[in-house]
């Protein structure tokens, strides 16, 4: 599944994640988030995940975290994806 259009999801408050997607021709994933050294493995893990269960194999995903918990970033992606007419 392809991403057909640029969307977003979430806010940059403090706890919460923005996630931008659009659509490119591989997938690529950039991280922001005040909490990368200790969780940047784990964040990028559960944005793979989401995207895979999504059905999405090509966008540019930017995630800026601001110490979401994990099921907010999930959900954010989730919502993004939806968004942008992507998604299983």
């Amino acid at each position: 599944m392809n991403i057909s259009r640029r969307a977003s999801a979430g806010t940059m408050e403090s706890s919460d994640a923005y996630i931008e997607i659009e659509p490119a021709s591989e997938l690529s994933i950039h991280i922001e988030s005040v909490v990368k050294k200790q969780f940047g493995d784990k964040i990028e893990s559960a944005v793979r995940e989401v995207l895979s269960d999504c059905g999405v194999e090509s966008a540019i995903v930017r995630v800026t975290d601001r110490g979401a918990l994990e099921c907010v970033i999930r959900a954010r992606v989730e919502t993004a994806v939806k968004r942008s007419g992507g998604g299983s």
